[in-house]
């Protein structure tokens, strides 16, 4: 039985002593066992070499008694290409600080997309699609995912691809409804209708992690 007390991580939750003592050791095992994921170390032992991808940056400008304040606001996507992917917003006075919390909170957010050949075109026993056609949504945006035959390739924006790529996702057709100029919304959109595909799987769903609840620790 492997442990992470090598690493310097000194786990403050259930989940993160489970992971360090061995006793969890693949991420599909610490999502299905109902605990809360909370700490970015849980994701760094059990996914090693997460890919990111920063989707946007804006400056967010807001007054207050003492005046103007501006902050950065970074969308970030984080995924194995193996079929874990996750996505989160980060703000900070600095981008470098803005995307580094963006991340953590990302891989706070992480869930298992079901990949297959769902396809009826399709005779690949590879993973390289979804299993079936999914929707999310995001504020006025709306992202349908559907499963193409191996080959396709990703008929999808610049976007809604790199969320996919993440995931491990190769071959799909994408629809994209409502204002996509938005950044945001089209990567979160793109987000839930994975974690919509998802949910299946995961019998015991953990809340997402608040921004808000990160960004001013």
């Amino acid at each position: 039985m492997s442990n992470y007390n090598d690493s310097g991580w000194e786990p403050v939750t259930r989940l993160g002593r489970k992971v360090q003592e061995g006793e969890i050791d693949d991420m599909a095992t610490a999502l299905a066992s109902g605990l809360p994921l909370k700490e970015p170390e849980i994701v760094d032992q059990l996914l090693p070499g997460l890919d990111d991808e920063v989707l946007d940056i804006n400056m967010v400008q807001r007054m207050t008694d003492s005046g103007r304040r501006v902050k950065f606001r970074c969308v970030v996507a984080v995924g194995n290409r193996d079929g874990y992917v996750g996505y989160a917003e980060g703000r900070d006075d600095q981008v470098g600080s803005a995307i580094q919390k963006a991340i953590g909170i990302a891989k706070l957010n992480i869930i298992q997309v079901p990949r297959g050949s769902g396809s009826w075109e399709d005779r690949s026993d590879r993973p390289h699609s979804l299993t079936r056609r999914t929707t999310g949504k995001a504020g006025s945006v709306e992202v349908e995912v559907i499963p193409a035959p191996e080959g396709l390739g990703l008929a999808a924006s610049d976007t809604v691809r790199h969320v996919l790529e993440l995931a491990g996702i190769e071959n799909a057709w994408t629809k994209s409804h409502g204002n996509t100029r938005t950044t945001v919304n089209l990567a979160k959109a793109t987000f839930n209708a994975l974690e919509n595909a998802s949910q299946s799987r995961q019998p015991q769903q953990r809340g997402r992690q608040d921004e808000a609840e990160v960004a001013d620790q």
